[in-house]
């Protein structure tokens, strides 16, 4: 099996916080989708004849898009790669851009899955983060899409946001979990080089929330979806039972997936490429019938620390009979080794011989899955 990923980069206007590539040129819509959907054609054979069981509509803000846009898409996926075998196909979307309108139109299109972008229920946050929603706003569109008949809802929200408090996240945690939606991503607040949110770090006027905060805030994600019946089933994904994303959910089990439009990344298991993040140069290569991008041959070594990096932020973690399969001895007594101090310090343990974080563990992830990648 396989997914699409398709990256639409237009956005009304741009969060202080986004590193992702997105431009505000809306008028170049059209030829947008014109130049995508060559792409999609010219990369017919990329995914080797895999099913297509996932498709992703990402950005940027895919909601931007019209019907005529997503079935001229749809129409060229379905004749170039079929669609029978999909089981899931997602759309990102902004709350304020589904109205009833809208959200009739999209159940009138092949979209199984919506993952609104809400971030915080709190509205002097939403203003400084630049989001065009309001709490309002944002509780009303997940009620219309359950109203009028799109039942997998996943919400985005982000915590550690500056001067945040206990009080502000456990308010936006119960307001998220009164939504009762199927599944649930949780992010910590980066600071991104080059954002406008970076400038107002530096420039003193924004400030980051301490570790100890930073840790309170997770502990408290985790406790308060625990108890409502959310499977805690990656670092920063949450669901009802059997509603994770499956599109994610490849990524981090290693299946190949095609990306087209500006900087989308492919995988195909042996190498990545990633197309040119330049919305203008994009639609002029496809114009002409060339692609710019750059593409990686992964070395054995890379391939190991990608699965590491992926499999272990997952409840399921790393199959150490897979990994000794995949990657050999050297690779597999080196894992070994290297987790040793922390199944001693019971931050890992083997569990149906899967090597996975504790929940000790997750608190300190980023450190563990470093220390067991490997580095010459």
């Amino acid at each position: 099996m396989a997914g699409i990923y398709i990256h639409i980069p237009f956005c009304k206007t741009r969060c202080i916080y986004c590193d992702f590539y997105s431009t505000t040129h809306e008028e170049l819509k059209e030829a947008y989708v014109q130049a995508l959907c060559k792409e999609l054609r010219m990369r017919k054979d990329y995914l080797k004849g895999n099913e297509v069981e996932t498709i992703y509509f990402g950005g940027g803000t895919p909601s931007r898009l019209n019907e005529d846009n997503f079935r001229l898409i749809f129409d060229t996926i379905g004749q170039t790669y079929g669609m029978k075998t999909c089981r899931e196909i997602t759309l990102e979307a902004n709350p304020d851009d589904l109205t009833e309108e809208y959200v009739n139109m999209l159940r009138e299109l092949p979209f199984n899955r919506i993952s609104m972008g809400i971030q915080t229920f709190d509205d002097s946050m939403l203003k400084l983060l630049n989001r065009r929603h309001t709490a309002h706003q944002a509780i009303e569109a997940v009620e219309r899409c359950r109203r009028l008949g799109l039942n997998n809802i996943s919400i985005d929200l982000i915590y550690g946001l500056p001067g945040e408090t206990n009080k502000q996240w456990a308010r936006d945690l119960r307001q998220a979990v009164s939504l009762d939606v199927e599944h649930l991503s949780a992010y910590h607040l980066t600071y991104e080089e080059g954002t406008p949110l970076y400038r107002l770090l530096k420039a003193d006027r924004v400030h980051e929330v301490d570790e100890e905060r930073s840790i309170q805030f997770f502990a408290m994600l985790m406790d308060v979806l625990a108890k409502t019946g959310y499977e805690h089933y990656e670092i920063s994904n949450f669901c009802k039972p059997e509603r994770y994303s499956r599109h994610n959910r490849s990524y981090w089990q290693g299946i190949p997936y095609l990306g087209c439009g500006p900087s989308a990344h492919s995988f195909d298991t042996q190498s990545r490429e990633w197309n040119i993040a330049s919305l203008e140069e994009y639609i002029r290569a496809l114009n002409q019938g060339r692609r710019v991008y750059e593409k990686e041959v992964l070395s054995l070594d890379t391939q190991y620390n990608e699965r590491i990096m992926t499999s272990l932020r997952t409840r399921e973690g790393i199959d150490l009979s897979l990994l000794e399969n995949l990657f050999g001895s050297r690779l597999f007594t080196y894992c070994q080794r290297m987790a040793a101090p922390y199944l001693k310090s019971r931050k890992l343990e083997v569990y149906n011989n899967h090597l996975r974080l504790t929940r000790e563990g997750i608190f300190t992830s980023d450190g563990i899955i470093s220390d067991l990648m490997f580095v010459e």
